[in-house]
């Protein structure tokens, strides 16, 4: 059973990081990741995108990251194949190249369990059409499919969802070597890191302006 710490942490993992969502727990790596698919989902919006790169790179900025291979694969790759293209962060650094290929099959088994988590707890604009089922040709049968989907698991969904905990502490070892980069509040990151600051007119009205 989660706890209620393990509660909001998997709320905030699988917020939108929006104006009208901000982070409520200090900010570390399990956001960062987080943030990362969230450029991924909002490739077309380039408004958006451009948001959250910001988040991102401010975030990296103040967890002192900004000098591994993780964040200039991030730099360098387009939005929507950040994740597909994170498995090949070992080969863009300069040590443990030794390991690098099974670094790589690790984080690719890894991110892809995290952005199944992550597409499950946001289900509702995530699977309008090709929800689990929805190929399904027999209606009684896609309907009863339909109804496990949205009740029960919605219902499990917690549990399910603690999984983000752990993956993220594998993928940090994985991605940024045993060195733990620890957290930071959203109020140091909006005043010394350029974080954009929730509150600000401008800021919103950016966001919601596609």
């Amino acid at each position: 059973m989660a706890t209620p710490q393990e509660r909001t942490r998997i709320s905030q993992l699988t917020s939108t990081y929006s104006p009208d969502e901000p982070p409520n727990l200090p900010l570390g790596f399990g956001d960062f990741l987080s943030l990362l698919w969230r450029i991924d989902k909002h490739a077309p919006e380039l408004i958006k995108v451009k948001y959250y790169r910001r988040c991102a790179y401010s975030l990296a900025d103040g967890l002192g990251i900004r000098t591994r291979s993780l964040y200039r694969l991030v730099e360098q790759t387009e939005a929507g194949k950040i994740y597909e293209q994170m498995p090949n962060a070992p080969y863009r650094g300069t040590s443990r190249l030794l390991d690098a290929q099974d670094r790589k099959a690790a984080i690719a088994q890894l991110s892809q369990l995290r952005l199944d988590v992550l597409r499950i707890g946001t289900y509702q604009d995530q699977w309008p059409v090709g929800w689990p089922g929805s190929g399904i040709m027999d209606t009684e049968l896609r309907d009863r499919v339909f109804a496990v989907l949205f009740t029960a698991l919605q219902g499990q969904y917690e549990n399910f969802g603690r999984l983000l905990l752990v993956v993220d502490i594998v993928l940090a070892n994985l991605l940024l070597g045993s060195e733990p980069v620890g957290e930071i509040s959203l109020t140091e990151l909006i005043a010394n890191h350029g974080y954009p600051n929730y509150a600000d007119v401008k800021v919103r009205a950016s966001y919601y302006s596609e």
